[in-house]
């Protein structure tokens, strides 16, 4: 039993109360499953090792795909490796500044509110119910849970990935990432919240199409294209969020693979785009660049909001009749944490 699991239902027995666990079957029987997750292990090695399984299985193609040296040196090229000084840990959020919180202020009118996050369903989510006499009681949760990865809707910290040229700043990640944590570029860093103006590009509305497929990934000239269509502007420090139609893809589509194309990266550089939001994210068919979007993340200092839900927001947007709002995310600050679980919020 992990000492955690031990230590808190040690805890829960010192209270008086009963411990009662919802193994991994009990809990896909109690709450319907989305679509293309499975029943989860019951060990933290085991969630792991299901995890990288993924990762593995989704990873770019090894074949060199057209572009991807020029994609690799406009990286480099344009990092933003000491713009803020050579020890930032804070990177693109650096450009969301006092005004610039302040004029996304006033983008609220009516004070309708959307949340950006998928619903969360922990793969361990133990309980323990407790009484405290006179017919009083409590019940508290264990949860156990890896946010990386395509399930859980969560910001990537700069500390996450990395290519060979290093993590944020050239860092060697071998010696800034050990079994305790982050030395260097954690979530702890952007624990005064990330307030700012936020952006949504609806791909799919101006297709006319449910949602991006593999074959058709978004381009930068299409970003472009979108946001002029819609009559916004993507200005330095906006929360950026990129609609690809993710609930209707995984209802009609298994083939995975779709989302932005690299030459979005540039787009977000060209932008000076603080935080990128996405549902899809990288259009890995499009590239064997390691991180072909994601390299943002690392080399732009740009933060990253995955696997968001973005329907509703894009319903929002449409019925506002705009497609600019104050955008609200508040990280968990987790000690050496390489991101966080996030429920992200826009305000009209």
């Amino acid at each position: 039993m992990a000492s955690s699991r031990r230590r808190f239902l040690k805890h829960a027995a010192a209270m008086g109360g009963v411990a009662f666990t919802r193994p991994a079957e009990a809990l896909a029987a109690a709450s319907p499953q989305r679509h293309g997750q499975t029943s989860a292990p019951s060990s933290p090695q085991e969630l792991l090792a299901r995890h990288a399984a993924v990762a593995h299985a989704t990873a770019a193609p090894t074949t060199t795909q057209p572009g991807d040296e020029d994609y690799a040196a406009m990286y480099r090229s344009r990092r933003n490796w000491g713009r803020w000084g050579a020890n930032d840990q804070v990177g693109a959020i650096n450009l969301i500044t006092p005004e610039k919180r302040a004029a996304a202020a006033q983008l609220v009118r009516t004070g309708r509110t959307v949340s950006l996050s998928r619903l969360f369903e922990p793969p361990q989510h133990f309980m323990t119910k407790s009484t405290l006499g006179a017919g009083g009681g409590y019940v508290m949760d264990y949860l156990g849970f890896i946010y990386h990865g395509n399930t859980v809707t969560h910001i990537d910290a700069l500390c996450h990935i990395w290519d060979g040229d290093g993590m944020w700043q050239g860092h060697n990640p071998d010696a800034e990432i050990t079994t305790q944590g982050a030395q260097f570029a954690d979530i702890t860093h952007w624990s005064n919240g990330i307030i700012t103006k936020g952006v949504l590009l609806d791909v799919p509305r101006y297709r006319g199409e449910p949602y991006v497929t593999a074959d058709h990934p978004v381009q930068a000239s299409e970003l472009e294209a979108i946001a002029q269509a819609q009559g916004v502007q993507v200005e330095a420090g906006d929360a950026l969020l990129v609609h690809s139609g993710w609930a209707a893809h995984q209802d009609n589509d298994d083939s995975g693979g779709a989302g932005l194309h690299p030459s979005c990266a540039e787009f977000i550089r060209d932008h000076d785009v603080a935080l990128l939001g996405w549902d899809l994210m990288d259009a890995r068919r499009s590239s064997s660049l390691p991180w072909p979007v994601h390299g943002v993340l690392f080399n732009f200092g740009v933060a990253l909001l995955d696997n968001a839900l973005l329907e509703p927001i894009a319903e929002a947007c449409a019925e506002e009749s705009r497609y600019e709002f104050m955008f609200m995310l508040l990280p968990l600050n987790v000690a050496r944490g390489t991101g966080s679980p996030a429920n992200p919020v826009a305000m009209f």
